[in-house]
This record gives C-alpha cells, sequence and structure tokens, in this order.
C-alpha cells in the first residue's frame, strides 16, 4: 500500500514502515561511528520502542555488542492498516541486531501488569541468566495498577494555581495564549501512579528476587527539569511532582542492590520531540526556539546523541559516576547553558505567530514530528509501495 501521514492533533494515526527502519539504520550508524563503548552485555529496556527507550537499546547493541530483551506495548499491523512506529521500530532494530549476531528478543504487552513482568522474568532466566543493566523509560497515559486493579490516568497540569503562558500549534504555525486550570489532588496522585516510580521499583524487586540481576547491576530511568519557562506545566506541574517520586525511588532502589554492589540513577535528558511533549503545551514553542539556538551554537542533540554520550561519557567512563547534588546524571547541560538559556528568554519575548518563522525553528520541529511515525525520512521513496505486515522477527 501507499502509506502517507494521517494526523490528528498530535498523535499521527499511520507510520511508515521503511521510514521507521531507515530511521533506526542511521541511529545505528550513529553508534557505530561513535567507537565501541566498554557497556553492559545484557540489558533490559522497559519501554524498548520509541524515544529514549529504543536510542538505549540501539546504543547497548551497537556500541557494547549487548544481548538485548525489549519491553513494549506496540499495536501490530492488520492488512491496511499501519502498525504503530514502535512496532516497526522493534522489527527493524531486531532485523539488524541478528544481521550482527547480537541476541535480541522482545515482549509486546503492558509493562505495568505482572503477567508481562513474569514473561519477561522467564525469558532472562531461559536466555541470559542475569541483567547487566535495566532501563526503564516507560511513557504512557494510563496504568492499570497490578495490584489493585485501578486504572490512573495521567493529566498535564499545573499545580496550585491556573497557568497561562503562550504556546504554538505546530501544524500551522499559530502562536496563542493557553490557560490551563490547575490540578485537583486526585488528579496528581493519579499522574504520580503513572508516571512516578513504583513501577520501577516493582520491576527492580521481581528482578532481584529471582537473582536475575548480576553483581554491580545499574538500573537507570530518564526524566526532565527543564528551564524556568516551562516549570509551571512541567516540573512544578503533575509531571514534575511524578518525575519528583521517580527520583526519589532511584535512591531507594540504589539501598536495595547495595549487597549486589549494584546502582540506580535517574538521567536528565534534553527536551526533544516526542509524542508525549507535543502535548504538553507551551512545550512546542519552547523546543522550536531551543532547537534554532541550539542549532546555531552548534550542539543540538537527538535522543541517539544523547543516550550515545550518556553511555560513553557518563555511565561506561571506568571512572565514578557524576552526578548533581541531587544525585542525578546530567546529560541536559548542554541545552541548560546559561547562554543558551539566555538566547531562549530572550526570543521568547518577542516570539509570535509572525515572528516565529525567523526566530524558531518550527520546520525542525516538524520534521521531528513526522520523523517519529516515518515519514519526512532522507532515502525512504514515499510513493513507492510499503508492505505495512512486517513481523518482529525476536518477538516471544
Amino acid at each position: 500500500m501507499i502509506i502517507a501521514p494521517r494526523i490528528r492533533g498530535f498523535i499521527c494515526l499511520t507510520a511508515h514502515p521503511k521510514g521507521c527502519e531507515q530511521n533506526v539504520v542511521n541511529q545505528i550508524n550513529y553508534v557505530k561511528s561513535k567507537g565501541a563503548i566498554a557497556g553492559p552485555k545484557r540489558v533490559l529496556v522497559i519501554g524498548a520502542s520509541t524515544g529514549f527507550g529504543l536510542a538505549s537499546r540501539i546504543t547497548s547493541a551497537f556500541g557494547s555488542e549487548a544481548a538485548t530483551i525489549g519491553v513494549y506495548f506496540e499495536k501490530p499491523p492488520a492488512e491496511g492498516k499501519t502498525a504503530s512506529p514502535g512496532w516497526y521500530n522493534t522489527a527493524a532494530f531486531e532485523t539488524k541486531a541478528h544481521e550482527a549476531g547480537l541476541y535480541a528478543k522482545s515482549i509486546n504487552g503492558d509493562a505495568f501488569s505482572d503477567e508481562i513482568k513474569q514473561k519477561t522474568l522467564d525469558l532472562i532466566k531461559a536466555d541470559l541468566g542475569q541483567i547487566d543493566l535495566v532501563i526503564y523509560s516507560l511513557a504512557s497515559p494510563k496504568r492499570t495498577h497490578p495490584k489493585t486493579g485501578v486504572i490512573h490516568n495521567s493529566v498535564l497540569k499545573p499545580i496550585g494555581q491556573p497557568f497561562s503562558n503562550n504556546t504554538v500549534d505546530f501544524h500551522t504555525g499559530i502562536v496563542s495564549e493557553i490557560t490551563i486550570q490547575p490540578a485537583n489532588e486526585e488528579e496528581i496522585a493519579h499522574t504520580v501512579a503513572v508516571m512516578g516510580g513504583e513501577d520501577w521499583g516493582f520491576w527492580i524487586d521481581e528482578l532481584k528476587a529471582a537473582d536475575l540481576l548480576a553483581p554491580g547491576a545499574t538500573t537507570v530511568a530518564y526524566s526532565y527539569i527543564g528551564p524556568s519557562l516551562t516549570e509551571a506545566v512541567y516540573r512544578k506541574g503533575t509531571i514534575g511532582r511524578a518525575k519528583d517520586d521517580l527520583e526519589a525511588t532511584a535512591f531507594t532502589i540504589k539501598e536495595k542492590l547495595k549487597n549486589l554492589g549494584g546502582n540506580a540513577y535517574v538521567s536528565v535528558n534534553k527536551a526533544l520531540v516526542t509524542q508525549a511533549s507535543s502535548a504538553i503545551p507551551v512545550i512546542p514553542l519552547y523546543i522550536s526556539l531551543l532547537y534554532k539556538v541550539m542549532k546555531q551554537e552548534g550542539v543540538h542533540e537527538g535522543c541517539i546523541e544523547q543516550m550515545q554520550r550518556l553511555f560513553q561519557e557518563r555511565l561506561y567512563t571506568g571512572a565514578a559516576i557524576i552526578t548533581d547534588e541531587q544525585g542525578r546524571i546530567r546529560v541536559d547541560d548542554l541545552e541548560m547553558r546559561e547562554d543558551v538559556q539566555a538566547q531562549v528568554a530572550s526570543l521568547w519575548l518577542e516570539a509570535n505567530t509572525e515572528t516565529l518563522p525567523a526566530l524558531g525553528d518550527l520546520p525542525g520541529y516538524k520534521k521531528d514530528f513526522l520523523n517519529l511515525f516515518g515519514f519526512d525520512v532522507a532515502g525512504v521513496d514515499y510513493d513507492a509501495e510499503a508492505d505495512e505486515m512486517v513481523q518482529i522477527p525476536g518477538l516471544v
């Protein structure tokens, strides 16, 4: 079938298998171009099919020649209907990994559930014995709690008082003011239940109890802080409260791993175009201005550049891991440079519908958004027939 993007809001309803494959190949080639990393050899990635999770899996495999197991929740293809992009990403990754002689298997299902956790433990036990690195990179709008059965839905809201600021519709380029009403206590609690650290803790507890964590095992989850411009809707909002919980969980897990000589970290990453970030008011405008500045300064990074740098320059240097005063690894250092943030803050004051084309990088934002779904990728013939019925070779 000929596959074109069908966009509704911040979601694209179609995905292109060849575009997703090319995206994965580009990321693999980038990691290989940066040289070998003295990293982990047996890696579990929870949330492995897109964004930072996918980039972590690619970096582990093609930077450290690691065996990888990926857990994700993606929609398979049907005749005449494309799969979700993470399905095609995973198919491409596992095909390339197998061609390179690397172990790569995966499990598709709800990572919050006890059933998927047990299925993963059984696979590790049967195939790898133990795990050296656990990456926790889940992004989901809701969670069915495995112990209580309660369905928790997350919200993206400020806390305490309404928040008003500018945002941009990245499809039209129209800048407008938006006001978001504050969350109530129940909404805050639900957001923490979905996006906080409890499930990460459950995974580590299960792996440790089954003796599936190797001596010295490390686990890393991902977070974001950002500047004062976005803090009301992000770091000081409901999602920030969840990230606080995630970061606190790292210290709890660290204690549990002490007797293994293991460790737990949160890595604070750069603002990037994802399905999740596209849904957060204010963030698309901030990212379009940030991209402009960081590209001009020559310090722009995407997911794969971030993760390759995390592994090579932070986690696996052979020296002690450097963290901030809260124990977090910072790979948002280039975004948060004083000169970068000063320029973004200045541009923010001038940004409107008329000036944004000159001040920001809206084309870069749109391109990255389409790339998430395998569209607008260089080297792909979008006029050619594409087979939507792609299968994942290592799916268990």
